[in-house]
Formats: structure tokens, sequence, C-alpha cells
């Protein structure tokens, strides 16, 4: 019967992460588990949040490495810090495989990959030097704050972008293709006038350049020379003002639009609190049945 219970228990624990890794009946490993994978207990929330405070320290070491002078000076402290934080997730990384049932389905998953190619460029650095810049894989790891802080209630709102972004694919599909011939266009015209005498050496390049002035970056490595280029020029600069706006309408429109679908469902479902009536209209304020007021819509 008690074994029953811990198994129980620990179906439910299990049902907290996204991939079931099984927890193990009972023992050590059990309590490891608890500790390492869960968070909804004291022990969980404290590890994790020490997890991710190495995470942000370790990243900052690689960091500073990079940095020459900083590295020259305190290259001996660094290497030492740098391995300090691998052996420690290292360590972390054998624990997880430890403490769970099923080790292969940890070390496949999204984290588990994480996990380990977080330590491999330091041990890949003894064959390879220079790869330990990698470690900066190290910041995916952060990815865990949304489970610690409870980020995914913010689930819905990415949700909703994403659903609008797939809705609007065709329209921005449609709206790159006219970009495109316009820079084709623009570029080649470019080309003509301007010529390999002013940096213009091919339509690649020149469609390069028209890229670079339509979204109003302007590296400058390429410039017109000539009174018609530069009018060219200047008519691409204020048309990129409008380009560059025309994706961000699209997918407004259509968050906008699947907001009022959300709030025209939710009206026609619910139901009034005084005769139990549905179906009602998106704007009403009041029972079409009984004229009782209406919940109001969040």
């Amino acid at each position: 019967m008690k074994a029953e219970a811990v198994k129980a228990k620990g179906v439910k624990a299990d049902k907290k992460l996204p991939v079931d890794f099984g927890r193990p009946l009972g023992g050590w490993r059990a309590r490891l588990y608890d500790i390492i994978f869960q968070i909804d207990t004291p022990a969980g929330r404290r590890y994790d949040i020490l997890l991710v405070g190495a995470i942000l320290l370790s990243i900052v070491v690689v960091v500073f490495e990079s940095v020459p002078a900083i590295g020259r000076e305190h290259a001996g402290v660094m290497r030492l810090l740098e391995w300090g934080f691998t052996l420690l997730f290292t360590a972390e990384y054998i624990a997880r495989l430890i403490c769970v049932r099923r080790p292969l389905r940890y070390v496949t998953s999204f984290f588990g990959l994480v996990d380990l190619l977080s330590v491999l460029p330091t041990y890949v650095s003894l064959l390879v030097p220079g790869s330990q810049a990698l470690l900066d894989i190290r910041i995916l790891r952060l990815l865990r704050v949304f489970r610690i802080f409870k980020l995914t209630l913010y689930l819905e709102e990415y949700t909703r972008l994403a659903e609008a972004m797939s809705n609007s694919r065709r329209k921005i599909l449609v709206f790159l293709s006219v970009v495109l011939m316009a820079v084709l266009i623009l570029g080649t015209l470019m080309y003509v006038v301007e010529g390999p005498a002013h940096g213009f050496t091919s339509i690649p390049t020149a469609m390069y350049w028209a890229i670079v002035t339509m979204t109003t970056v302007g590296y400058g490595d390429i410039t017109p020379q000539t009174t018609l280029g530069k009018a060219i020029a200047s008519f691409m600069m204020l048309l990129g003002w409008g380009i560059l706006a025309v994706p961000t309408g699209i997918v407004t429109a259509e968050m906008t639009a699947l907001r009022v679908n959300r709030r025209d469902g939710v009206r026609a479902a619910q139901a009034c609190t005084a005769c139990g009536s549905i179906g009602h209209e998106a704007a009403a304020s009041y029972c079409k049945d009984c004229g009782a007021a209406l919940p109001a819509l969040v």
C-alpha cells in the first residue's frame, strides 16, 4: 500500500514536467529527483535559483576571459574558475542521469542536450584550443528560469503572437516578394546608372546596396556619386520608412482580429447568471432573454 502511494506521488510529480523522465519510487534517488527536477518544494526552488546563479557567473567568466587585457593578466584564475564551473555542471549532469528512471529520455530531451553541450567545450578545448569560447551556450540553460519563476503564465500571450504570425505568413510572404522585386529593379537601375567605377561592380552588389539602403542601415561602404544615383537613393530611403512598418501592421491587425474573435466566442458561450441563457452577441451588455446584466468581458 505504501509503495503504491509512493508510486502515485511519483506519477503526480512527473506530470509537472514537460517530459516524464520517471521519478524513482523511493530512497535517496527520489529525494535527489525532487530537489533537481521539482520546483514546488522549497529545496527544489532553492536549487534551481542557485543553479541559475552559477550559470550566470560561468557566463560572466567566459565573457571576461575573452577580453585580452583581463585574459592575459588573470589567465590562471579564469582557467581555474572555468574548470570549476565545468566540473560543477558535469557533476550536476551526472546527478540528473542517476536520479531518473529513464536516463535516455533525459539525455535526448532539449534540456538534456543543452546540459551536455554546456560542459563539452571545456573538455574539447584540451584537443582544440579556443573552443572553450563556445561555453556561452550555457546561456540556454537560463530557459529554466521560466519554470523557477512560473513565467509559463505568459505562454498564452506567446501562443497568441505565434498564431498571429502564422496567420499572417501569406501576407508577409507577398510583401517580401514585392520588396525583393523592388530591390532587384532598383539595384539593377543603380548598376546601370553608377557602374563599376563607383563601386557597383555587379547586380548582386547593387542589390546588396539596395537592401542596406531600404532598411535604413546605411553602412556607407558603397555610395552613389552621380546626381541621378543620389536621387534614386533618396527615393529608396523614403520608401524604406514605409516598408519597415508594413510587417508590424500586418501582425498587429491579425492580433487584433484574434482578440475580437476570442471576445466574440467568449460572449457567445457565456451563460446569463440569472436565467442561464447563452448565445449572446459580442456587444451585448444584457441578457437577450431576461434582460439581466451580463458579466463584463476582461
